[in-house]
């Protein structure tokens, strides 16, 4: 656009108004656009300005409820910028001799490198391209055209269509596209600084026909300008927050923090302001830090322990218009000891029966604290009360109540009635509300004593007594005694349990409690009886107490004294004479008195003798002495010294013990070497080599015998040798009968007789028999034809029970049925019965005793037979 049109341009739009000249006049001061960018190098030539504003007008967008806005703007500043460029134009020709014919909206590509004078020397300004580096694009623009963001414009572009505008570089082709011709950029996507705050593009002016480079590329910067288009965040919610109860006002809780994506250097779209929008009037913020504190005072945790505050962050310094984002915070109260333990009434009750025992719980009381944790721990103690002593008090460590326990076991009868005092306390009390105290209370506990049913009560706790030892059955050792406590005071009976008198030494009178012996007693068996004594009460509920009675056996002297210990006393045969060979001491199982000792002296029949001597030390002791020289073992190997013991006692006890001394071999030293008797020929006998021979000779001789023994076995042959079958050494079963006469393979009695004991002998078919025993006189064999089988199995009885080498020839034959044609006829004796016989059975009668049965049966039905025809006939 010619400059004088910019002139006529600005003469008519004069009365545009004053805020269009303000800015106009900021414009030409700075030389730059409010929202624009800065140059690199020199300062720009105007009509680049002018470039640069209409670039600007060109590529600003806002948001849709903007729009009206920014046309009041753009024509307000398009019109302050013409203005400027026409008094810069005028600049320009005076200053460099020449008018610039570009453009409005033009960028020049050429660049010229100033020249170097020397200091002093005039330099005359030459025509130059301008330097340029960047553009501006205001980002989430959603227009329905692509957003112009600049012309690039080379001095050597005449205009005629020959040179062609090349990009690239960072969305170069995607996000912006040139036109090749006239060098207009355009955003085609919407941007969003978010996620790229710039994009960096090189720019080239190239021969369209032979892409050779007119111009060497030249790189600038294509910036996304912030729009307030995110709320603010609070990343590390919600969040959770203590302050200790009772806190002053102003206390600091928590800060919570909250970001902004929006460009923080741009405008306000990043300056954010807190406040609270839930939690007053407890709590408040700082609106430029986010910290949260306390805003009233004495807020107690009993009363309420946790607070629900939501805070909100908004951008564009918290004005209209601006976006906003919010957070929870939970904040709770931590407890203070503010509490002092506090008993829920100050008088308690209760009671105890008198048969409790130490130890056992009396009752409990608790007193309350609405502190947490060490704050409300309550510690008892008893402070004051008549039952100090018969009561202690304990802290459960779980439940934290104060326990009344039994000190001393209490009596009805003797008072009936305790007061305590018991104070509750803080162990940890917070100095800063000491004030607000005192950090305890106290309470009193009234404790009546129930009557009990008692059983009855022993005198004394426990009784000694003494009896003489073998004192007559009946003696009175002592009396015990025991009382009924109770208002009733109901008689007592005694008895002594049986498990404590097993031996039943003793006896007691169940109405006074006297103990008897029931026998003799001895010390020396037994010198201490423990027994316990048991009181009833008669008439209540039978209880019974018992109480221990140790009696004692005095001792009296009826035992005598005898030798501590009756080893032999071992002497040498060179001993000399007066020597001391042993010392003598003496037990008494009776007790010794004070100045009682045992007085020793040798029996009268040996006080005489050559060999040995005694004397007394007079302290319960006695040396032994050698009278004499020229002991041999030989001669006398051991000898008795009867030695009497007395214990001067009353009455004296005395008796003889016999003390052995043997004599034995020594040496010079007198060591003893032997004490056996040696003979003097020792018997002949074999040395220890030569036994163990003949007992080497001995088992060899036995091992041979039994080898023999089972070599023999090994080749013994089998008793029965089944060479050829002989039926009279077997059992036959038959399982039918035979045929009669026409059978031919029935068996035949005949077999049974040995053709072989007519001999007088029965041979063994095994072995060779090595004795024959010859036949019985008087036992008559019969033929070998005859039917006499009575005589025929005695016969052969005979022989087996007489000789012991042959083997048994008894057979057992077994008929099942009988045969047909046969002339002997049937066996059966069922049949015969009824069937028409002329056999007669008389010949059964000579067949002896076995036979006897079957002759009365057939011989009494012919009698009876015989005689029932007689009778007919008659």
């Amino acid at each position: 656009m010619p400059v004088a049109d910019l002139r006529d341009r600005r003469k008519k739009k004069k009365k545009s108004g004053s805020h269009a000249k303000e800015l106009a006049n900021s414009l030409h001061q700075t030389g730059s656009h409010p929202r624009g960018g800065g140059v690199v190098g020199r300062r720009p030539h105007p009509s680049t300005r002018l470039l640069r504003l209409d670039s600007m007008m060109m590529m600003t967008t806002m948001k849709r409820q903007d729009v009206g806005l920014l046309r009041v703007f753009v024509l307000l500043a398009g019109l302050c910028a013409l203005c400027s460029l026409a008094s810069a134009s005028r600049r320009w020709d005076t200053s460099a001799g020449h008018r610039s014919h570009r453009r409005a909206g033009h960028m020049s590509l050429h660049r010229h490198r100033p020249r170097a004078g020397k200091e002093g020397q005039v330099l005359h300004r030459s025509k130059r391209g301008w330097v340029w580096n960047q553009f501006f694009v205001i980002e989430e623009y959603t227009g329905p055209d692509p957003v112009l963001v600049g012309r690039l414009h080379s001095d050597v572009d005449s205009g005629d269509g020959n040179i062609k505008y090349i990009l690239s570089g960072e969305g170069a082709g995607t996000t912006f596209v040139i036109d090749d011709k006239t060098g207009n950029i355009h955003a085609t996507k919407t941007l969003d600084r978010e996620q790229q705050a710039q994009y960096t593009l090189t720019a080239q002016a190239v021969a369209r026909d032979t892409n050779k480079p007119l111009e060497p590329p030249s790189e600038f910067i294509v910036k996304v300008q912030d729009i307030n288009d995110n709320p603010p965040e609070f990343l590390h919610g919600p969040y959770y927050a203590r302050v200790p109860e009772m806190s002053n006002v102003g206390t600091s809780v928590i800060q919570v923090t909250a970001t902004d994506a929006d460009d923080p250097t741009y405008g306000n779209s990043a300056r954010l302001v807190y406040s609270i929008l839930q939690g007053q009037p407890y709590f408040s913020v700082e609106p430029q830090t986010g910290i949260i504190r306390t805003a009233l005072p004495n807020m107690d945790r009993e009363a309420r322990q946790e607070y629900d505050v939501v805070i909100q962050a908004k951008d564009m310094g918290g004005h209209m218009g601006g976006l906003s984002g919010t957070t929870e915070v939970k904040i709770s109260l931590t407890d203070v000891n503010d509490n002092p333990p506090k008993f829920p009434q100050s008088v308690y009750s209760m009671s105890v029966s008198e048969d409790k025992v130490e130890g056992e719980e009396v009752g409990r009381l608790k007193a309350k604290d609405p502190d947490m944790g060490d704050n409300g721990l309550v510690n008892y103690r008893l402070t004051d009360g008549d039952g100090l002593g018969m009561f202690d008090l304990t802290t459960d460590s779980e439940t934290r109540e104060a326990v009344i326990k039994l000190k001393k076991r209490v009596d009805f009868e003797t008072k009936r009635s305790y007061t305590l005092k018991v104070e509750g306390f803080n162990l940890h009390v917070d100095p800063q509300y000491l004030a607000w105290g005192p950090y305890k209370d106290e309470a009193t506990i009234k404790i009546s004593v129930e009557d009990a049913d008692e059983p009855p009560v022993f005198v004394a706790p426990s009784y000694t007594f003494e009896v003489e030892e073998n004192a007559p059955e009946g003696t009175q050792v002592g009396r015990v005694h025991a009382k009924d406590t109770d208002v009733a005071n109901n008689p007592v009976r005694y008895m002594i349990p049986r498990y404590t008198d097993v031996e039943q030494f003793f006896s007691i009178n169940a109405e006074d409690g006297m103990i008897t012996t029931t026998r003799p007693l001895d010390r020396e068996t037994q010198a201490w009886h423990n027994i316990s004594v048991s009181a009833t009460e008669i008439g209540g509920h039978h209880q019974d107490t018992k109480v221990r009675v140790n009696i004692k056996v005095k001792d009296k002297n009826d035992n005598a004294p005898e030798f501590a210990t009756n080893n032999e006393v071992l002497m040498c045969e060179n001993v000399v004479p007066g020597k001391v060979i042993e010392t003598i001491s003496a037990v008494d199982k009776d007790e010794m008195g004070h100045r009682q000792h045992f007085i020793f002296s040798l029996a009268p029949d040996v006080a005489h003798n050559h060999n040995f001597s005694l004397k007394d030390n007079r302290d319960s002791t006695a040396n032994i002495y050698v009278l004499r020289k020229g002991f041999s073992r030989l001669t006398q190997d051991v000898y008795f010294l009867p030695i009497e013991i007395n214990d001067n006692g009353l009455p004296s006890m005395s008796s003889t013990n016999t003390l052995t001394i043997r004599v034995c071999s020594c040496d010079s030293k007198d060591i003893i070497l032997s004490c056996n008797v040696e003979p003097y020929v020792l018997p002949a006998g074999l040395s220890t080599g030569a036994l163990i021979a003949i007992l080497a000779c001995i088992v060899i001789l036995l091992a041979i015998v039994v080898l023999f023994v089972a070599l023999r076995r090994q080749k013994k042959e089998p008793l029965i040798v089944f060479e050829e079958e002989d039926i009279r050494e077997n059992i036959i079963t038959y399982d039918d009968e035979g045929g009669g006469e026409e059978d031919t393979e029935a068996f035949d009695i005949a077999t049974l007789q040995n053709p072989d004991g007519a001999n007088g002998f029965l041979p063994r078919k095994d072995i060779k028999p090595e004795l024959q025993f010859p036949l019985r006189p008087g036992v008559g064999r019969p033929a070998a034809n005859s039917v006499d089988v009575d005589d025929f199995i005695k016969t052969r009885i005979a022989e087996a029970d007489s000789d012991p080498t042959a083997p048994p020839y008894d057979s057992i034959q077994i008929y099942g049925y009988e045969g047909r044609g046969s002339l002997a006829g049937s066996l059966s004796s069922l049949e015969s019965v009824t069937t028409e016989s002329d056999l007669d059975y008389d010949y059964l009668q000579s067949w002896g005793p076995r036979f006897k049965k079957l002759a009365d049966l057939y011989g009494t039905k012919d009698c009876c037979i015989n005689d029932a025809d007689d009778g007919e006939d008659s």
